[in-house]
């Protein structure tokens, strides 16, 4: 069923369903974006569009809002900071009570229900905290900044202030009773 705006992209009106138990109805969402969601390396940006399906079915206590959504988010790896895009699949469940009834976090209000704050919020929580471009990403090198090739391994820089204990290490001849160095002896079994 398409659908009419009626006080934003996400609310949508349940009047015809209000105190009706078992009755049901079934929307397709295709709205961009209001604003920028998310604050992290990866977000989704204003205008992008968000798309899926939304059932509103009446219960006893209130309307029973079921969503399965898709999106985009862009931004940057975490590693290698070079540009990112993927899709973003959410899913959730939330009961909305009739306005007078026992206290919840959503209510029906001027017979509607408004899924901007729970898409947002769905959506947000699903972005990843440290994005990758590739589930291997080498990441940057320390001392150029330049994009390591996969499968390149990095040597770790000696700390400047160690030097003169790594020249110390190099001048000093191994110990023989150290077991590290020490050939294995062999036994004879008898």
């Amino acid at each position: 069923m398409v659908r009419k705006h009626v006080n934003g992209p996400f609310a949508f009106p349940v009047r015809d369903i209000l105190h009706r138990s078992g009755e049901m109805r079934e929307f397709e969402l295709e709205v961009p974006a209001p604003e920028k969601w998310g604050e992290g390396l990866v977000s989704i940006a204003e205008g992008e569009p968000i798309s899926g399906d939304v059932r509103l079915e009446a219960v006893h206590e209130g309307i029973l809002v079921t969503a399965d959504l898709e999106t985009r988010y862009t931004g940057v790896c975490g590693r290698c900071l070079t540009d990112v895009a993927e899709p973003v699949e959410v899913e959730f469940q939330e009961l909305f009570g009739y306005p007078g009834e026992e206290a919840i976090d959503f209510e029906v209000q001027d017979d509607h229900v408004d899924l901007e704050t729970l898409v947002r919020d769905s959506i947000v929580l699903s972005l990843p905290f440290q994005p990758v471009c590739q589930p291997d990403c080498p990441g940057l090198d320390p001392a150029t900044g330049e994009k390591l090739v996969a499968g390149t391994v990095r040597e770790t820089p000696i700390d400047d202030r160690w030097s003169a204990l790594a020249a110390l290490k190099a001048d000093t001849p191994p110990d023989p009773d150290d077991e590290a160095v020490r050939p294995a002896a062999h036994t004879e079994k008898s």
